[in-house]
């Protein structure tokens, strides 16, 4: 299968390159050119994440050089769990991805992505520094899935005291080939730099870069088995499809769901909760898209201005009214957060973190509007990663699990930067970089 750019169709790679580059060259995002198609029979034979995403994922790398390679990065990438969890409220349930090793959704996408950059990187090539932008949760994934890795380093670029002390603790602890800067700004400057870094050919030839965002397919393409997993689950169980409803910032996981549905996995409706930064509802309203700066909330993670993966879901629905027709979106508040994350005990059994109790608002919002049928909140992250705004109101301190305390219990650091493109690049060039 080739991928084209979004911005220019004609630029068409394989899946490696598109890997190892990350953006398209014209500055795009790159999207497989044709999508397949499936059946949930077609998954008859698989059960596990690692069997249904090697299944699912085989058409995107068919003549590609890692396809040979496909089954062990999925069983590599994919050895923790991801249980669809029912709920004490009817016909609801939860998607818990937060059992990886840094308790968040994007251990899936990092872990995979590594998995097939050890692969394509040579011994004798130059060190490939994998350059992320984070607002919370990426880059402690990145950098667990790539530390150590021979050949292969990674920059950490975070909004310095915007994202949570554990959160940031992660960032830091790592060392090694893992670099953390903490950027004077928000993280739509840390995603704007990590772009203008890979799209400058001066400093690519100086300094080999590629992505981990959510903008690399690397990313974006695992993260389909989780819903595919969860999908066919439910199927097998009534016969119905599930309805989703997932908390965003950068589109990235929610584009993940929207083509495991495009490629024909029993999933019904999607919808999406923002926080207080409302770019995606106001589009969603009727109104142009127009990116905003970023403003701070309690779901920091999805503290996102100008979401990268909207290019993404405009080359997938070009006309907009068909696009506004197809999704709801809406936004929840910190009040609301705040309520929600207190009531959850009692509605639904559960403690959430910030970002799953957008979901769960959202959910509520649904059903009050006469929303049927049976749905599923993502829960992005564990509660425990945000114990400064959870525990006050649930009353109780939260145990971070085992993987998450062995990272806590680590010395962090992480080096100050200017929000400006010359420190960054600065940076990246004017030493060696572990």
């Amino acid at each position: 299968m080739k991928f084209i750019s979004t911005r220019d169709p004609s630029i068409r790679v394989d899946l490696s390159s598109a890997l190892l580059a990350g953006l398209a060259a014209d500055g795009g995002l790159y999207m497989p050119q044709q999508l397949p198609r499936f059946s949930p029979g077609d998954f008859d034979h698989q059960e596990s994440i690692a069997e249904i995403a090697t299944q699912l994922l085989q058409p995107f790398f068919a003549d590609d050089p890692l396809a040979d390679e496909l089954a062990a990065i999925c069983n590599e990438a994919f050895d923790f769990p991801a249980p669809l969890k029912a709920l004490a409220l009817d016909q609801t349930c939860v998607l818990e991805l937060f059992h990886g090793p840094t308790a968040a959704f994007k251990d899936f996408g990092a872990r995979f992505l590594a998995a097939c950059m050890k692969r394509l990187r040579k011994s004798d090539q130059p060190v490939l520094t994998i350059l992320v932008a984070t607002s919370g949760d990426t880059g402690a994934a990145v950098a667990a899935a790539f530390h150590g890795l021979a050949n292969l380093r990674v920059v950490v670029l975070y909004p310095d005291g915007r994202v949570s002390p554990r959160q940031a603790h992660q960032l830091g602890c790592f060392g090694d080939n893992v670099t953390a800067l903490r950027v004077a700004g928000s993280f739509d400057d840390c995603q704007r730099l990590v772009k203008q870094a890979l799209s400058d050919p001066e400093l690519q030839a100086q300094v080999p870069l590629s992505s981990a965002n959510s903008i690399s397919l690397g990313r974006l393409l695992p993260q389909m088995s989780y819903y595919a997993h969860a999908a066919l689950a439910h199927w097998r169980q009534t016969g119905t499809s599930l309805n989703f409803v997932i908390p965003t910032g950068n589109l990235g996981n929610a584009m993940a769901a929207i083509l495991a549905r495009a490629c024909g996995l029993p999933i019904a409706d999607i919808a999406l909760a923002t926080n207080a930064n409302r770019v995606l509802p106001e589009f969603f309203a009727g109104n142009s898209y127009a990116p905003q700066q970023s403003v701070a909330t309690l779901a920091n993670a999805m503290d996102v201005g100008a979401p990268s993966n909207f290019e993404r879901l405009r080359h997938l629905y070009a006309d907009a009214d068909e696009l506004r027709a197809t999704f709801k979106v809406l936004a929840v508040d910190d009040p609301a957060i705040r309520a929600t994350i207190k009531a959850a005990t009692q509605r639904y059994g559960e403690v959430f973190c910030p970002h799953t109790a957008c979901a769960a608002r959202v959910l509520e919002q649904l059903r009050e509007q006469g929303c049927q049928g049976h749905w599923a909140m993502v829960a992005t992250a564990h509660p425990a990663k945000f114990e400064q705004i959870v525990e006050p109101l649930v009353g109780h301190a939260l145990v971070p699990p085992d993987a998450l305390a062995e990272l806590l219990a680590r010395p962090a650091s992480a080096e100050p930067v200017r929000p400006s493109y010359e420190a960054l690049r600065q940076t990246l060039t004017s030493r060696k970089l572990p």
